[in-house]
């Protein structure tokens, strides 16, 4: 990989009190004769860690959040799909090999603990990592005791968070945590530890992660839909991803040539414009702007989690001090002014050079990183090389390097499974009232008004949009929210957004249907009534059942 361009500070000469430097003179800081900060050189990354830090500390606690509110209701002790069971089952799988074999299948800290209450052990997971990533959030510093502390307790709730922690962001997440691991000094808690500059390596590896993930998803498109070849994918995507926002209501209802352009574009963005990294400083800041704005865009067209708002955090290693000065206040006791004291130092050869074994051992890890990532990216790259390649792919139980990519086919059509309930005692009774349970953020209602939850995730509702692609026999944990739905159970019923039955007694049947829906045509005459969606019934998804009938159903 060609490094950035040579600091331009330690090169240029500059006047100081109207004459130059003497001979042999070091290279003179970047200050006036007053003492005031200048300009930032070039070359050097001590306000770059901090911005990292923070950004993938902001990720972190989002996606912590998220456990906390989600993860009794999913994999606790009456979750739809209870960890204890998984976990079990895991054993059961390797009994005889030996426990080691069950932890490296699914390594969590939930092994150590006692499981009698497992939703006291989720709730603790998710709030010690809330806790340690607002932190950093906040402060900006962090040691590897800390970062590596966070990535081992998300770890935890990946492994057991079975299908609800299947997306690809789970596992971009836990390698962008890893790599924050290597970021920070051993103990030390200083936004600008004096004697640990930003690692080269460390930094190599951010890019080298955004490389894989911009040309992974730009591959798998490209090998994967021809409306990708054929430019016509943006006219059906809006309306068809999983959870469209706001914005694209109207995005969806652009002339087709801006569909056009914005195909063309993505292929410029996720296909030519990763090699930027590897020109030079100015075409890698070009990259890292290109790719944030990039990302803005999908942030504000969708809501894919907080995938969009990690994908922005290996983007920030494009910039050294000199392009983020703007972002931190002048003073003399400021980040940016310490920061120059600090290229002051470097510059001048006065900053203390390695005096103890722990410099050296740090030079020793960050190698060793080095040669383990490309170890571990040989499947990766061969995968990116493959015409049959796969994305969101992990290569390990420990998830440090991964595959990724992003709608690599598109739906030209939306469908939604829409449950119901009736308290009628026969549900194929003309009569029968049927009353719809609303989620969280999923198109339902068609007069409510698409949300924009980023980087907020509703696991539940992403879950939904792949269940209508399939049959419930797939996703049998439909099944299991329809039986705690007959019993108006509390927990469950916090996952979405309304229930018809709420103060009334629960409902005898529960039904599920298919959609289809379409975004109504602004100034038309759905939207004039208020309408977001028009939808059409398709056919029953599951067909009304009873709570004596899942009984017997989950017995068998």
């Amino acid at each position: 990989m060609a490094a950035m361009a040579a600091p331009e500070g330690s090169l240029r000469r500059r006047k100081a009190g109207g004459s130059g430097p003497g001979p042999g003179s070091p290279p003179a800081p970047g200050r006036d004769d007053a003492g005031c900060s200048t300009r930032l050189r070039t070359g050097t990354f001590w306000l770059t860690r901090i911005v990292l830090l923070r950004a993938l500390a902001f990720v972190y606690s989002v996606a912590f959040l998220v456990a906390l509110q989600q993860n009794k209701q999913l994999i606790g002790d009456q979750g739809l799909l209870p960890c204890r069971a998984y976990l079990k089952s895991v054993q059961q799988y390797f009994r005889g090999r030996g426990a080691w074999d069950a932890w490296s299948y699914a390594p969590t800290i939930i092994w150590l603990l006692d499981w009698s209450n497992m939703d006291f052990n989720l709730d603790l997971l998710a709030l010690l990592g809330l806790g340690i990533s607002s932190f950093v959030l906040i402060t900006g510093c962090a040691n590897m005791i800390l970062m590596a502390a966070l990535w081992g307790l998300y770890l935890s709730l990946v492994n057991v968070g079975q299908v609800w922690y299947s997306f690809g962001w789970e596992s971009q997440l836990l390698e962008t945590g890893f790599l924050g691991i290597f970021l920070c000094p051993w103990w030390t808690l200083s936004r600008l530890p004096r004697h640990t500059p930003t690692p080269w390596t460390v930094l190599w590896a951010f890019r080298w992660l955004i490389f894989r993930i911009m040309l992974g998803a730009g591959l798998i498109k490209i090998r994967g839909d021809q409306c990708w070849r054929d430019l016509t994918c943006l006219d059906f995507h809006y309306e068809t991803q999983p959870v469209p926002s706001p914005l694209a209501y109207f995005l969806h209802r652009s002339p087709w040539w801006v569909h056009r352009f914005e195909a063309l574009s993505n292929h410029f963005l996720e296909l030519l414009v990763p090699f930027f990294l590897f020109l030079g400083r100015r075409m890698c800041i070009l990259h890292g702007v290109l790719q944030i704005l990039f990302q803005v865009v999908l942030i504000l067209s969708g809501n894919l989690s907080f995938l969009n708002w990690l994908t922005i955090v290996p983007s920030l290693s494009c910039f050294d001090d000199a392009s983020l000065g703007f972002l931190f206040p002048s003073g003399p006791a400021g980040l940016k002014d310490r920061a120059l004291k600090l290229q002051d130092e470097e510059a001048q050869g006065a900053q203390s050079r390695p005096r103890h074994v722990g410099c050296a051992v740090r030079r020793v890890v960050n190698l060793s990183l080095g040669i383990l990532l490309a170890w571990l990216s040989v499947p990766v790259v061969l995968n990116l090389l493959s015409a049959k390649q796969v994305m969101n792919t992990t290569f390990g139980s420990l998830r440090i390097v991964n595959s990724y990519g992003a709608f690599g086919s598109i739906t030209k059509e939306r469908t939604e499974v829409i449950l119901q309930g009736t308290t009628s005692p026969n549900a194929s009774a003309p009569d029968a009232v049927w009353e719809d349970y609303e989620f969280k953020c999923k198109p339902g209602d068609p007069w409510r008004r698409p949300c924009l939850i980023t980087p907020y995730h509703y696991r539940l509702d992403w879950l939904m949009w792949f269940a209508a692609f399939q049959t419930y026999e797939h996703n049998e944990w439909i099944l299991q929210l329809a039986g705690k739905l007959l019993v108006n159970d509390a927990q469950a019923l916090s996952l979405l957004a309304s229930n018809p039955f709420e103060g009334r007694p629960p409902p005898r049947w529960i039904r599920a249907e298919h959609w289809r829906y379409k975004f109504s045509l602004p100034g038309g005459k759905h939207a004039a009534e208020g309408k977001w969606w028009v939808r059409r019934r398709l056919g029953p998804y599951f067909p009304a059942v009873r709570l004596e009938d899942l009984e017997g159903y989950f017995r068998e």
